[in-house]
């Protein structure tokens, strides 16, 4: 099957919260060095690498050669959030949510 490009979040909760230090990971199939990244649907050249902790609120995507441009993950800087795990869900899973505050 065709590879795809993926972000990590850790922890590994959505929406992510500024106050976790969200660490995002691009994976996909690239040279070294070959990552983009675009924050708020802008190419953001404030981050080169395929990981990083992030500091600022947005909506975060990355695009490598060959495997694409990934979902898209979103890091808000809220006082009160209700969490899920950042997987896929499937109508009748049971899941657990957490609400921050």
């Amino acid at each position: 099957g065709a590879q795809t490009t993926q972000l990590l979040v850790e922890p590994p909760w959505r929406p992510a919260v500024l106050w976790d230090r969200v660490t995002l990971t691009c994976q996909g199939s690239w040279t070294a060095g070959a990552t983009t990244w675009y924050k708020d649907g802008q190419r953001w050249e404030k981050e080169v690498q395929d990981k990083f902790v992030v500091t600022e609120s947005g909506t975060y995507t990355c695009d490598s050669p060959g495997s694409g441009l990934s979902p898209h993950v979103t890091v808000l800087n809220d006082q009160l959030v209700l969490q899920v795990p950042a997987q896929t869900l499937l109508e009748g899973d049971a899941v657990k949510l957490r609400c921050r505050v």
